[in-house]
């Protein structure tokens, strides 16, 4: 009776594996099949802002051709667009916030990592992510409101004075202190994108093994050694996506760029004088448009500002996977 029990229990208990063997086959392939489906359809979105952006900016690319990117000029009156203003103070802002925001990041996530007491790592690390959560626009006021008088009043006369009669870096800090310009335009840049960039540096930096550093320091390495020979190459693929991070968020910023950036159609190599930017423009001008080329000139400029960010974010994911194909050959 023994017998027959035990081989009725393994008949019994194999078509019930095979069911339940069923049903997960079943549940994996739906849940692969709707991941995919996810994945394709911000595919297909992304297609689809290509292609009706670059049919709405027709008329202005058969209307200008690639002139339009060399071209400084804009008059609505007579229709003669020109992209090079918008590009430039784009890509300048953008630079200006990079230069000031990534050593003051890397200072931050450093000091909160390797150098801050407990008691104040907390409150720092909540106060740098909060100012992650401001609203551009109230960046954009407070740059126009108080940080421009500021410093038209006490910081450009000072560069104007001691920097503006060098003989090669003099033109950059010429003109009149107006507060306003696309120097202004990349501090208040600066200031947003360092929350971002410190708390993803913070986030890499804390993953660092213990042991490593206690080993480090345990030969005698200083910390600046320690941090530079052991935290960077450990954690160098994360801290070039932050920076990274703070440059998509930088090219693309509008509110607090239209507020202190002037929003003037001239090109001037002084970061002192207004300028303009593509985000901006379009902010200003996109419900003003009147004409169908005035219209297409403006959609052609975020056909721009989006090839400009596919184009970083691209070399960006080259670098980094250039990155891991090195750490690759070390081990």
């Amino acid at each position: 009776m023994t017998t027959r029990f035990c081989v009725g229990t393994n008949d019994m208990s194999k078509p019930l594996s095979d069911h339940r063997t069923r049903r997960f086959l079943f549940q994996d392939m739906l849940f692969r099949g709707a991941t995919r489906s996810f994945a394709f359809i911000v595919l297909a979105l992304l297609v689809g802002i290509v292609i009706s952006l670059t049919i709405g900016s027709m008329p202005a690319i058969k209307a200008f051709g690639f002139g339009f990117l060399t071209d400084d000029s804009w008059n609505p009156v007579t229709e003669k667009f020109g992209a090079l203003v918008p590009i430039y103070g784009t890509l300048v802002t953008s630079a200006i916030a990079l230069l000031i925001g990534i050593p003051v990041s890397f200072g931050i996530a450093l000091f909160l990592t390797e150098l801050s007491p407990k008691w104040l790592k907390r409150p720092l690390g909540i106060a740098v992510e909060l100012l992650a959560g401001i609203p551009s626009i109230i960046y954009g006021m407070w740059g126009l409101f108080v940080f421009a008088p500021v410093f038209a009043d006490h910081v450009e006369p000072w560069l104007i004075d001691t920097l503006g009669p060098l003989p090669i870096f003099g033109p950059l800090f010429q003109g009149a202190p107006m507060g306003i310009g696309m120097l202004t335009a990349g501090l208040i840049l600066a200031i947003m994108v360092i929350p971002f960039i410190a708390s993803v540096m913070r986030d890499v930096f804390e993953i660092v093994p213990p042991l490593l550093k206690e080993s480090a320091y345990g030969l005698g390495a200083t910390t600046w050694e320690v941090v530079w020979n052991v935290v960077l190459p450990y954690t160098k693929i994360g801290v070039v996506g932050s920076i990274m991070l703070g440059l998509g968020r930088a090219l693309g910023e509008t509110m607090a760029v239209t507020f202190v950036i002037g929003n003037a159609h001239q090109l001037s190599t002084s970061l002192l004088m207004p300028g303009n930017s593509i985000s901006s423009a379009l902010a200003n001008e996109f419900t003003e448009a009147d004409g169908v080329l005035y219209t297409s000139a403006l959609i052609e400029l975020g056909l721009i500002l989006f090839f400009i960010t596919f184009v970083v974010l691209a070399l960006s994911k080259l670098l980094l996977m250039q990155l891991g194909k090195q750490e690759g050959k070390k081990s």
